[in-house]
């Protein structure tokens, strides 16, 4: 089989279990290992930020990674950039917040916290996701760069501010949602370009509804069981779930192994 160029989304595809309770399955580890046993080049795809998601990839042994929904790109373990988000989209996003005293953090650096002038971020959301360090008198205006920010409201609030007409957004909790790239897609043919490898060789595997954005025509393109919908309708294949061999599966059923 010809080199293929295969790209996993995280939480709820590489990693079972949710939050504050995630495993890997044996059968995804045994998976990647048989991939990289048959030539194949593998790569993390994740709305994570680059800090957030770097324990994972080395954990499972990736070189590269997509990350910070496709604007950070790690080759060869080495971060080759992380683009911000247009700066102007963040403070509307907070400006309206402010007017509506909801409360609200940003992460204006690649680490795993993220920052908020108060303690109403912490009070609201008890996340266990990200810490947060509350930074008296923070002013987002005097940040030079704008990763993510992070807004503590329960849905459907999001639908009535204004500002989120203008940029990308998603929510992965309860509590809160994250204002942040959404183009996976974008950083994996940055990874591409750079090794000179055909867009044909593409594969990815996801699950949720960020992952839309790498589920483009003319790549293969491998929806978990315990997808979305909406994934499941784009994919061209349809595996069990994270946590019933699900990655192992459609290897198996893609003859990714073939080579070995």
């Amino acid at each position: 089989m010809k080199r293929k160029y295969i790209f996993f989304d995280i939480d709820g595809t590489l990693v079972a279990g949710g939050y504050g309770n995630s495993y890997i399955p044996d059968s995804t580890k045994l998976a990647l290992e048989r991939l990289r046993s048959a030539g194949h080049f593998l790569a993390i795809a994740t709305g994570r930020s680059q800090a957030m998601a770097v324990d994972y990839m080395r954990e499972l042994g990736f070189e590269n990674m997509v990350s910070d929904g496709g604007y950070g790109v790690t080759i060869n373990g080495e971060i080759v950039d992380i683009t911000p988000m247009p700066k102007e989209e963040i403070l509307a996003v907070i400006e309206e917040c402010n007017q509506r005293n909801i409360p609200w953090a940003i992460q204006p650096d690649n680490t795993i916290y993220r920052s908020a002038p108060d303690s109403r971020f912490d009070d609201f959301t008890h996340d266990v996701y990200m810490q947060t360090k509350v930074v008296e008198g923070l002013d987002p205006k005097s940040c030079d760069k704008i990763y993510k920010a992070y807004i503590a409201c329960y849905a459907p609030t999001e639908h009535t501010l204004e500002s989120l007409k203008s940029t990308t957004w998603g929510r992965f909790h309860k509590e809160y949602f994250f204002v942040e790239p959404s183009d996976k897609a974008y950083g994996i043919r940055r990874i591409m370009e750079h090794f000179g490898a055909d867009a044909e060789d593409v594969v990815v595997f996801g699950d949720a509804a960020n992952d839309l954005s790498m589920f483009v025509d003319g790549w293969t393109k491998v929806a978990m069981g315990n997808a979305i919908p909406e994934l499941k309708e784009c994919a061209d294949y349809v595996t069990t779930d994270v946590d019933k061999d699900g990655i192992y599966n459609a290897c198996v059923a893609l003859n990714l192994f073939e080579s070995e």
